[in-house]
């Protein structure tokens, strides 16, 4: 493992990742600006989960030591990307820039970004379904000599930098952003069987590094120059399988936790729907069911 003097000071500049992060920034900076003018307060801990839990470990993970060492070492590169995909979305998600994009917008602008989400190709990724099969079709190549080319070549790294935490902040957003993605209990109990199936599925690319006898990606030397402290190149895949593993199987308790949450506010928001019904309203919907059944 590497000194702690090395951890600390190794820097990079990803200007991807430079380039999301500033624009994200200013964005949410803005929205809160034009929220406050329409009269509404946004938390201070939502603004801080958005830039310090979120923005600020998304830029330490590209231009940090993970960033730097990512394109020679298989661990640090599996680190900065499954973070950016499992984690960081997350804790942005947790500052609601949805929410906070709909407070801020006119009526016009709020109207577009609702068809923007109403929008296929967003259900289809923010579908709790797809989640799964998403992120075992990204970190399944890291079986591949596709996971050699992300590290060596800069702009499969830099889109990777970008993609990874856009995709896995639309696959979050009905957990962090609930009331923008209004869902029945039946439905979210019916998600709860696919967060079981997703924490077996995301594991899967993670035990085949770690117990594979052999280097997958083909890279089976380093360069000439390495540090003393690089582990050997299988070692290095053990290693990231080690990551992988451990980072998408732990993610997935908050994931739970959230959608527990979201799951008692939708029961909530049900049951009071229920009460507001008049009499002859809750005889109509008994008989319709009835009627349902029957046919």
């Amino acid at each position: 493992m590497p000194p702690l003097s090395t951890v600390f000071a190794s820097a990079t500049i990803d200007p991807a990742a430079l380039a999301l992060g500033l624009a994200a920034a200013v964005l949410y900076g803005v929205g809160l600006v034009r929220a406050r003018r329409a009269g509404v307060r946004w938390p201070l801990w939502r603004v801080l989960c958005f830039y310090v839990l979120g923005l600020v470990p998304y830029l330490v993970l590209a231009c940090g030591f993970a960033g730097a060492h990512g394109s020679s070492l298989r661990w640090a590169f599996t680190l900065k990307v499954s973070l950016m995909f499992f984690v960081i979305p997350l804790l942005v998600g947790l500052g609601r820039p949805l929410g906070l994009a709909q407070a801020a917008l006119a009526d016009s602008g709020r109207a577009r970004l609702n068809r923007i989400m109403a929008s296929r190709p967003v259900k289809i990724l923010g579908n709790s379904y797809v989640a799964p099969i998403v992120g075992l079709i990204l970190f399944g190549t890291f079986l591949t000599p596709l996971f050699q080319a992300y590290r060596a070549d800069p702009f499969a790294s830099g889109a990777l930098s970008i993609m990874a935490p856009i995709i896995g902040l639309i696959l979050a957003l009905p957990l962090t952003e609930a009331d923008s993605f209004e869902r029945s209990s039946a439905f979210i109990v019916l998600e709860f069987v696919y967060v079981f199936i997703e924490l077996l599925a995301d594991a899967i690319p993670g035990i085949f590094l770690r117990l594979s006898p052999t280097v997958l990606d083909g890279a089976t030397s380093w360069a000439a120059g390495v540090p003393s402290w690089f582990p050997s190149p299988l070692r290095d895949q053990q290693l990231a399988g080690d990551l992988l593993w451990f980072i998408a199987e732990a993610v997935d308790i908050p994931v739970i936790i959230l959608m527990f949450v979201r799951f008692s506010h939708s029961d909530r928001r049900e049951a009071r729907s229920f009460d507001e019904l008049s009499d002859e309203e809750m005889d109509a919907l008994a008989e319709e069911h009835l009627r349902r059944r029957q046919g």
